[in-house]
């Protein structure tokens, strides 16, 4: 099979050491509103790393600025090599990254199956339906049912699967755990695990650091619109009275 750019470029990222995706000096706005103040972490490939914080720390108004979201945004979003800060969200798609918002975005009058083909493929090596339903069971029972008549746990199933069949391998979820049961929850944990299997990246906002925990690499901690703390996860039982003070759990 000839080398894409892409492949080429990934291989270069791999070889030099570079993380897949670096963020530094990152500042971003609603209005006059300032909410990111220099962020800066980086992810390696094939890694899962989680953003904690408090509601309104930052967490989620950054992952729309790297997906190019949030229009007014400052600093540099370096993925495999290529600068983002100035490219619209649909250029930064093509490349390969991929956002699923908390309020998951279903569309309530398609099916579960028209929902997951709604995106376009932007890349090679997207999941086929196949793949998906055998992530996540519960859709394929459900894949003529409307976006309406679905759990608030399938709905999030069904966010995070459309996304997989575009050909990202990056990917930016938002508390894919929020106001969902524990069996739920565990069920998205072992989606998460399988998903860094199968090699995506994954940059995931979460609140929970127990859930977190059970998935993750690393934990970047967010007050104020910048990181302040980096906690690897085998020591995040050594760190649990700074997490709790960090998030006032």
């Amino acid at each position: 099979m000839p080398e894409t750019a892409d492949t080429a470029r990934a291989a270069a990222t791999a070889a030099d050491g570079a993380p897949l995706l670096a963020v530094s000096g990152l500042t971003g706005w609603y209005g006059e509103s300032h909410v990111l103040h220099g962020m800066e972490f980086d992810v390696r490939e094939g890694e899962v790393v989680t953003l904690l914080g408090r509601n309104g720390a930052g967490k989620t108004t950054t992952l729309k600025a790297i997906m190019g979201i949030l229009a007014q945004r400052k600093g540099a979003i370096v993925y495999e090599g290529q600068e983002l800060i100035k490219l619209p969200a649909r250029a930064i798609a093509r490349l390969g990254i991929a956002y699923c918002p908390e309020e998951r975005g279903i569309f309530a009058s398609l099916s579960v199956e028209e929902n997951l083909m709604l995106p376009p493929r932007v890349r090679p090596g997207g999941l086929s339906l196949e793949q998906i339903y055998a992530l996540f069971p519960n859709l394929e029972e459900r894949r003529a049912s409307q976006g309406t008549k679905l759990s608030g746990g399938e709905q999030q199933m069904l966010a995070i699967g459309r996304i997989l069949r575009t050909g990202a391998k990056l990917l930016l979820l938002d508390e894919p755990t929020e106001g969902l049961a524990p069996v739920i929850v565990q069920q998205i944990g072992h989606t998460i695990k399988r998903l860094k299997q199968q090699g995506f990246t994954i940059v995931l906002v979460e609140q929970n650091f127990r859930f977190a925990a059970s998935v993750a690499d690393r934990h970047y901690v967010v007050e104020q619109g910048k990181v302040i703390d980096t906690i690897p996860n085998d020591d995040i039982e050594a760190n649990i009275e700074k997490l709790h003070a960090y998030l006032g759990v």
